[in-house]
């Protein structure tokens, strides 16, 4: 039986204490008035562009006093004090935009990092799904692996769920159709487009959506894990039959439920936009990560001998699946941004814009490493089953799919004032020390093998005879 060490146990508390510091340093240093935000833009160098961005709220605010002072030599004129009041309006508006982006950078950075970690669970728990559902042979002695994994689905759910109701009651300005009078034709903040979507993005049916989500996703992961830790005492055809039906009902609602939250929790983010590739691009995103996920977890635990039944072609399959979605990945990114591109519609191309404007050098580099690198390095079959090769490719893959994130959800809630910080940083490792806690724990409360399920044998030996005689046949021929 494993045991959770000491030592990684210890680095786990130690990341989730040092993230939470910085993430809480990244909401304290936040402006507080428009004043402090102005100051900030001005002294910080937001990828080469902040500068610029003051001075054209300088020359705003200058332009302003400089028609106040005409308006105020010449106050008969009715229609220069209109123009002045409209300035003044822009002026303020602009100023409060700026202002709910600085305070939304901290948010942003943290549920980037959560939708992260909170999606590669549940891709994790999906792949879990498949496998029990496919009836596969070769992935049985990864399942204590993939259902440690799925134990960080509820801490980090709970998590969602908070950020989800906070965001709601306006602690946050991370969805901008949230804001006040946005579906009102009396209100200056009306937006006709969001007022056409009000009937799916309104507050309370989102927020019960998302609970939702939450809730059928955390009480499959409950279910089957019980139901496999069953298996393993009872032994017969009834428990496993079991969790092979629910399985096929938890895929089914997946389906929709993932959908449907890449679209309220992140296309959202931007409601002027839609893709009806979205939450297809969303899936190949989060499943690649998952996949690298799995592989990491299951090179380490193999290396301290807790996997003896985990031999090459396990380690070779998992690399085949990551290099697979790797190219489908592609293939949605590049489908999405080329319908896009090559219609040339001004609603759908704003999209990518702003993020070619703002974000090209992450933009471009989350093409390299998420498609260039992981073919180049795992295309070679031979490479597949080399646990170093493959843990290289992995952490290029993970940085190129937050990466992939990170451009998702930056763009429509901080704009063009971004950089990769302390609370960036900070909001990783306090997921990442939260994850290894959860998951490490988890298998260490269970046999690391399945042995109740009927497809054990064939996964101990899966490929094993052509891995290790394939070389000896060659040569007694």
């Amino acid at each position: 039986m494993y045991q959770f060490s000491g030592k990684l146990k210890m680095a786990s508390i130690i990341l989730m204490v040092a993230g939470a510091l910085g993430i809480a340093y990244g909401f304290w240093s936040a402006p507080k008035t428009v004043e402090e935000a102005k100051e900030m833009v001005a002294g910080h160098d937001y990828h080469g562009e902040a500068h610029g961005q003051n001075d054209v709220l300088d020359t705003a605010h200058g332009n302003s006093n400089s028609h106040e002072s005409s308006t105020h030599n010449s106050s008969e004129s009715h229609g220069e004090t209109n123009d002045h009041h409209s300035s003044a309006e822009e002026t303020e508006k602009h100023n409060q935009h700026l202002l709910d982006q600085l305070k939304n950078k901290p948010w942003a950075a943290v549920y980037v990092a959560l939708f992260f970690f909170l999606g590669i669970t549940l891709l994790v728990l999906v792949f879990y799904a498949i496998q029990r559902v496919a009836q596969a042979g070769w992935s049985i002695v990864l399942f204590r692996v993939m259902e440690a994994i799925t134990a960080n689905l509820l801490p980090v759910s709970i998590i969602m769920a908070v950020v989800l109701i906070l965001s709601a009651f306006h602690f946050n300005h991370l969805f901008v159709w949230m804001t006040d009078g946005t579906v009102d034709p009396t209100s200056p903040n009306y937006d006709p487009i969001v007022a056409g979507k009000s009937w799916w993005l309104n507050t309370p049916s989102w927020l019960i959506r998302g609970i939702i989500y939450l809730v059928i996703w955390n009480a499959y992961r409950i279910f089957i894990r019980k139901n496999s830790l069953k298996e393993d005492e009872n032994r017969d055809e009834k428990t496993y039959k079991r969790s092979y039906n629910v399985s096929v009902v938890f895929l089914l609602l997946f389906m929709f439920t993932e959908s449907m939250a890449a679209w309220d929790w992140i296309m959202s983010i931007d409601p002027h936009w839609f893709s009806t590739l979205f939450g297809w691009y969303v899936l190949a995103t989060l499943l690649v990560s998952a996949l690298t996920v799995i592989s990491f977890v299951t090179i380490y635990l193999r290396s301290k001998g807790f996997l003896p039944a985990v031999n090459d072609s396990h380690i070779h399959d998992l690399a085949k699946f990551m290099f697979g979605f790797s190219v489908f990945w592609t293939y949605l990114w590049f489908a999405q941004f080329m319908l896009i591109w090559y219609s040339n519609i001004p609603e759908e191309t704003t999209y990518f814009m702003m993020r070619f404007n703002e974000y090209k050098l992450p933009f471009l580099l989350m093409v390299a490493m998420n498609f260039v690198f992981p073919v180049l390095l795992l295309m070679n079959s031979e490479f597949k089953s080399i646990p170093w090769f493959i843990v290289i490719g992995g952490v290029v893959i993970l940085a190129g799919h937050y990466i992939d994130l990170f451009v998702m959800i930056m763009p429509g809630t901080v704009g063009e004032h971004w950089y990769f910080g302390i609370t960036e940083l900070c909001a990783l490792l306090f997921f990442l020390g939260l994850f290894i806690f959860m998951v490490f724990t988890a298998f260490a409360k269970a046999n690391p093998i399945a042995i109740g399920n009927p497809f054990l044998k064939e996964s101990e030996h899966f490929h094993y005879y052509n891995i290790e005689h394939r070389g000896e046949e060659e040569n007694h021929h």
